[in-house]
C-alpha cells in the first residue's frame, strides 16, 4: 500500500514538471507570436533590403528563437528572404553598421518605418473623437512623421495629398530638411468661417477637417509643450480673379462692375478662396458607400500597391490623407451671408478638367459651364445673396487625362456618335465615371450651407448626393444653348438622354444615334 502512494506521488510530480514545463514553453512560443505578430504578412516573401529591417530603429525588434513554428531557424535555406528581421545575418552574426555621408538635416534613420501596431512600446497617439463639437476634446489630426510626432500620429497618410509624393523627392535628393518647423505667422485665415452645427456631426462632414484651417492656432500648446507637429489642411484667404469672358460678359451686359464684387470693366472679380485638402474619417466614409471599414481599409491598401501598411496594422487609427487631390472654393460676396437662411445663393461644384477649362478645348462643355457658374454666382452676391463655385480635383471624371485622351482618340478615329459616349470610356476603363459624388456635399456642410436656391448644374449624381445629405435644392439652371460649343453636343446631348437635369426636350434614342462629332480628319494636324 505504501509502495503504491509512493508511486503515485512520483508519477503526479513527474506530470506537474511536465506541466510547468509545458507553461514555461508555450509562454515562450506565446511571447514570440506576440511580438511578430501582424508583421509576419507583411513581411513575408519581401526581400531585405541591405538597408535593414522594415521598422522604426527605436522601437526594440522582436527576438525570434530558435523554436518557432513560422520562422525557420538560422543557417535554413529559406531563412535569407528574411535576413536580418532579428538584427542578425543569415549566420547569426550582427551586420556591420554603413555610414554613409549625410549631405542634409533629414532625421532618417538606417531603418525603414513600414509600419506600427497599437500597443507597440513608444506608441502614444493624440486622442482624437471625430465629430467632437469642443476641438479640444476633437483633438488634431496628427500625420507627420518627424521624430518628435512620429509616436503621437493619429492618422495614416501624409499631408499635402498627391504633392507628398514631390515633397518625397525633395527628402531623397537631400533638398528638404525634415526638421524644419514651420512658421504660421500672418497665415491666419482672412475670412472667419463657422463653426457651424454640421462640424460637431460625424456623419455630415467625413472627408475633410473641419477645424483644419484653424490648426496650427487650436493646438499651439500641444506644439509648443510636447513638439508635436500640427499642419492645417484648409487655408483662406482674398484675390482678385480676372478671365478674358468675363470682359466680355460686362461688354454684352451679363456682368455689371460695382466696384465691390465685379470691380472694373475688365470684369476683375473680387473672391474670397479656400484651398481644402482631403482629411478622411474611414468609419463616415465607408458608410457614405455602403461598405464596412475594414473593407474600406483593405481596398485602399491594395489598390495603393501596399503603400499604407497601416491601414491593416492601426484600426485604432480612423483618419486618413490620401494622396489625392484636394478642392477650391471661390466665394463671391460676402462669407458670413453663406449660413443665412434669409438670403439666396447660387452655386456650382465643377468637377476639374484641365484641357477646357486652361487651355479652351472646345470638345466639352466644362469652361463655357465654368464662366457661367461664374457669372451667375456674381450676380446672386450683386443681388444681396451669396455665390459660390466649388472646384475638384478630379480629372476626367476622377480617371485621369490619359483615360480622357485614349478616349479622346477612340472617338476621334471611330463614329463619334453620342448614343456611343459613355460605351467609350466603359471600354477603356471599365465604368463611365469614378468621381464618386459621395464625399462632395463635405464642404457645403463645412460652409454652413443649409439650402441652395440655384444649382448651376445638370448633373444627376451632384443633385441626388446634396439631397441626401439634407440640402435641399430650389432650381436647377443647365448651361445656356448659346454657350455649348458645337463639337460638345456630343457630350452634353448624351449626358441629357442618361438623366442629367435639362429644362428643354429630351432627345429620343433615334435622334441621339444622330448627333456626330467633328471626325478626326475634320481637324488639321
Amino acid at each position: 500500500m505504501s509502495g503504491s502512494a509512493e508511486d503515485t506521488s512520483a508519477v503526479l510530480q513527474e506530470i506537474l514538471g511536465t506541466l510547468k514545463s509545458l507553461k514555461q514553453d508555450h509562454t515562450q512560443l506565446a511571447s514570440a507570436v506576440d511580438a511578430i505578430n501582424g508583421r509576419v504578412n507583411v513581411l513575408a516573401g519581401v526581400k531585405q533590403s541591405h538597408e535593414g529591417i522594415a521598422h522604426d530603429a527605436s522601437f526594440p525588434s522582436p527576438r525570434i528563437g530558435a523554436v518557432s513554428p513560422r520562422i525557420p531557424p538560422r543557417g535554413h535555406p529559406s531563412r535569407d528572404s528574411l535576413s536580418e528581421l532579428d538584427g542578425r545575418d543569415v549566420n547569426g552574426q550582427t551586420p556591420p553598421t554603413v555610414s554613409s555621408p549625410r549631405r542634409a538635416s533629414t532625421s532618417m534613420t538606417s531603418k525603414i518605418i513600414l509600419t506600427s501596431y497599437p500597443g507597440q512600446a513608444g506608441v502614444d497617439p493624440l486622442p482624437m473623437e471625430w465629430g467632437a463639437k469642443d476641438p479640444d476634446k476633437r483633438g488634431p489630426v496628427v500625420v507627420s512623421r518627424a521624430p518628435a510626432t512620429i509616436r503621437r500620429r493619429n492618422a495614416i497618410g501624409a499631408h499635402g495629398g498627391s504633392y507628398s509624393i514631390y515633397y518625397a523627392l525633395g527628402v531623397a535628393s537631400h533638398q528638404v530638411d525634415t526638421d524644419h518647423k514651420a512658421d504660421f505667422t500672418n497665415t491666419e485665415p482672412a475670412a472667419k468661417i463657422g463653426p457651424f452645427p454640421t462640424w460637431g456631426d460625424p456623419k455630415k462632414i467625413v472627408a475633410m477637417d473641419p477645424f483644419g484651417h484653424l490648426a496650427p492656432w487650436l493646438y499651439k500648446d500641444i506644439m509648443h509643450n510636447d513638439g508635436v507637429e500640427i499642419r492645417p489642411s484648409i487655408a483662406v484667404t482674398k484675390a482678385h480673379m480676372r478671365l478674358p469672358e468675363l470682359e466680355e460678359s460686362v461688354r454684352k451686359g451679363r456682368l455689371i462692375p460695382d466696384g465691390k464684387i465685379c470691380l472694373n470693366t475688365t470684369g476683375e472679380l473680387a473672391v474670397t478662396k479656400v484651398a481644402v485638402e482631403p482629411v478622411w474619417y474611414l468609419p463616415g466614409v465607408a458608410s457614405r458607400f455602403n461598405v464596412t471599414e475594414a473593407t474600406l481599409r483593405r481596398s485602399l491598401f491594395e489598390q495603393t500597391g501596399g503603400s499604407y501598411p497601416e491601414l491593416i496594422t492601426r484600426n485604432d487609427i480612423k483618419l486618413f490623407l490620401p494622396p489625392i487631390g484636394g478642392l477650391t472654393v471661390y466665394i463671391f460676396g460676402d462669407p458670413a451671408k453663406i449660413p443665412d437662411p434669409s438670403t439666396r445663393l447660387a452655386l456650382r461644384v465643377h468637377d476639374e478638367c484641365n484641357g477646357s477649362d486652361v487651355f479652351g478645348s472646345d470638345i466639352c462643355t466644362c469652361r463655357p459651364y465654368l464662366i457661367f457658374g461664374i457669372e451667375e454666382a456674381v450676380k446672386e452676391a450683386q443681388a444681396g445673396g451669396s455665390g459660390i463655385v466649388i472646384y475638384f480635383r478630379k480629372e476626367g471624371r476622377a480617371l485621369g487625362e490619359v483615360t480622357k485622351y485614349l478616349v479622346y482618340n477612340a472617338r476621334k478615329r471611330g463614329s463619334d456618335k453620342a448614343s456611343e459616349y459613355f460605351k467609350r470610356t466603359e471600354n477603356i476603363a471599365g465604368v463611365k465615371d469614378m468621381r464618386f459624388q459621395a464625399l462632395m456635399p463635405d464642404i457645403l456642410h463645412w460652409l454652413g450651407i443649409t439650402r441652395i436656391d440655384r444649382m448651376l448644374s445638370m448633373s444627376d449624381m451632384k443633385h441626388d448626393a446634396i439631397v441626401e445629405q439634407g440640402i435641399p435644392i430650389g432650381e436647377r439652371v443647365p448651361i445656356p444653348d448659346e454657350m455649348i460649343p458645337e463639337d460638345s453636343r456630343v457630350e452634353i446631348d448624351a449626358k441629357i438622354f442618361a438623366g442629367y437635369f435639362s429644362s428643354g426636350r429630351v432627345i429620343t434614342a433615334e435622334e441621339l444615334d444622330k448627333v456626330h462629332g467633328r471626325a478626326w480628319e475634320d481637324v488639321d494636324h
